[in-house]
């Protein structure tokens, strides 16, 4: 085998890698390039586990060919159901039990392999099996993401040869630090998105990360909290509130994101959010999108909580629009990503009009002057009061649909 094809493809990776190239494109490239060394690939994949709220790791998978049916899969929880099963009686599993880190089956001499996948690749023509593990250290693996796993099968009659195992096993090491550089970046955006909100972690990535670097701005701001969250919270039993919280949660976050928002925070039962258009109509019209988004999901969500016997209730919600500091605030340790400034106050009192007024919604006089007037006909004026803390009266508003009474 020539070595400067080797050299050629070592090569290639590093740039790759430092290029921030996909992985399915790093998978692909590295076994035409296999090929054309003279290393006789008929089916490979690797994968590594990752940080993400629904899945533990993403698989690329490469055939010599025809076209491959999914060229990425993405795969759930390993520590249940049918994950569990597949992973636990996988040749990867038996060499972490084993300590081991290289597994071959010359699968064309067993009659029947002892792993369901090889009997999968046995019928399919393949003759041999190698399976690689390369593993991170401590200081090098982000929760699960601690290993990277590959798996190289050949169809020719005797197999791979000595010269092809050790090509393979000097290259990989290559392709696993490609992949974990573009998986690493691909964890930092994810982090970001989940626990920043998606403008959020733009700006963030972008390098506004300095201590008191904010943008002055107009927004459209959401506030919106659960009716009765104190009571259900002392009478429901400790299990059913991670998962009630959640479920509205869920609910509100995206009707939120569907209409084009950005929620900023947390807090509790409580959802803080902005809505950002040079138009300040468009922004109001998505906060009004978003909200008739979540009555829809609430009408289903109470549906289903309510026939499992779970506790039930409504979302109140105040929107507002007004001038915020949009940006970074905190010590240099540890900063926060948000919006300031007395227009976030207000919002979060006008929420907490609404069970004074029992109503589910309400917005302020600048959200409804912002509206077309055509838009502004479907508001409804429940009174003039002085919020606590705010230094005007203003007249609130809410939607003529909503006047009946909210549902339970």
């Amino acid at each position: 085998m020539d070595d400067s094809k080797l050299v050629e493809i070592e090569a290639w990776l590093d740039t790759q890698g430092l290029s921030g190239t996909s992985e399915t494109d790093l998978m692909n490239g590295f076994c035409a390039r296999c090929l054309d060394a003279g290393i006789r690939l008929e089916r490979a994949n690797c994968f590594v586990d990752t940080l993400h709220p629904i899945y533990e790791g993403r698989v690329f998978l490469w055939r010599r060919e025809g076209q491959v049916e999914r060229a990425i899969i993405e795969y759930g929880s390993s520590q249940q159901g049918e994950s569990a099963d597949n992973w636990q009686s996988s040749t990867f599993y038996r060499m972490l039990q084993r300590n081991e880190d290289e597994m071959r089956q010359f699968i064309g001499q067993i009659d029947t392999p002892e792993f369901r996948h090889l009997v999968t690749l046995k019928s399919e023509g393949c003759t041999d099996y190698l399976a690689l593990i390369h593993r991170f250290s401590n200081e090098g693996s982000i929760g699960e993401m601690d290993c990277f796993y590959s798996q190289w099968s050949t169809d020719a009659p005797d197999g791979f040869s000595e010269e092809e195992l050790a090509a393979i096993r000097r290259l990989v090491r290559g392709l696993g630090l490609a992949i974990k550089c573009t998986s690493l970046s691909r964890i930092v955006q994810t982090l970001a998105d989940v626990y920043l909100g998606h403008d959020a972690a733009r700006r963030v990535l972008a390098g506004r990360i300095n201590r008191g670097a904010a943008e002055r701005m107009e927004a459209v701001l959401w506030y919106s909290d659960l009716r009765g969250y104190t009571r259900i919270s002392d009478t429901a039993a400790p299990d059913e509130i991670i998962p009630m919280l959640n479920d509205y949660a869920e609910a509100v976050i995206s009707s939120i994101h569907e209409a084009g928002g950005d929620v900023l925070k947390l807090i509790g039962d409580g959802t803080l959010a902005i809505f950002t258009n040079p138009r300040s109509a468009a922004a109001c019209a998505a906060a009004l999108k978003a909200e008739r988004l979540l009555r829809k999901k609430l009408k289903i969500l109470n549906q289903r909580r309510r026939a499992e016997g779970s506790p039930a209730t409504d979302v109140y919600l105040g929107m507002h629009i007004g001038e915020v500091f949009y940006g970074n605030i905190g010590s240099d340790t540890r900063l926060d990503f948000t919006v300031v400034g007395p227009a976030v106050n207000e919002v979060s009192r006008i929420a907490s009009m609404c069970r004074s007024v029992d109503q589910t919604v309400l917005v302020s006089d600048s959200f409804a002057a912002a509206l077309p007037a055509k838009k502004r006909q479907a508001l409804v004026s429940v009174g003039r009061f002085a919020l606590r803390g705010v230094g005007r009266a203003q007249d609130l508003f809410t939607l003529e649909r909503t006047v009946a009474k909210p549902a339970g």
